[in-house]
């Protein structure tokens, strides 16, 4: 991941910031809810919050570029990746999230999903750079 997030430095700022986790006790209603509560303290008032999610949209790495883009000429102030935890997201963090996403119908870590994305995230850039990383 870390290579990536280097590679990323030459396109765009990136900053990966991961939210403790939460010691909540009770149902995963409560534990949700304390993870919004978390998550909801490192936004920032024009943050545009995108939560990876089983029922998110679904796109290839050429529609997630366009994705990508279209987002960030709309010019908001932070694009924010955030992944949920064991049970998901709280109705309020679906309520303040402008998109949804889906990286994959599989079940991967914490760990995985972030460098996932963050290697998506690259690959964007070098499409809408038409630079060779990408290939047909």
């Amino acid at each position: 991941m870390n290579d990536y997030l280097k590679r990323l430095g030459h396109y765009a700022a990136v900053d990966v910031h991961e939210v403790p986790a939460v010691r909540a006790k009770g149902d995963a209603k409560s534990i949700m809810r304390a993870e919004w509560e978390a998550l909801e303290k490192q936004l920032q008032p024009g943050d545009v919050l995108v939560l990876l999610d089983e029922r998110g949209d679904r796109f290839t790495s050429l529609k997630f570029a366009e994705f990508l883009e279209k987002r960030m000429n709309a010019g908001p102030k932070r694009l924010v990746f955030a992944v949920g935890g064991a049970f998901g997201f709280s109705p309020e963090a679906y309520q303040r999230a402008q998109h949804l996403v889906r990286l994959s119908d599989m079940t991967f870590s914490h760990q995985m999903i972030r460098l996932f994305l963050t290697e998506q995230i690259y690959r964007a850039w070098t499409i809408l750079k038409n630079e060779s990383y990408h290939h047909e």
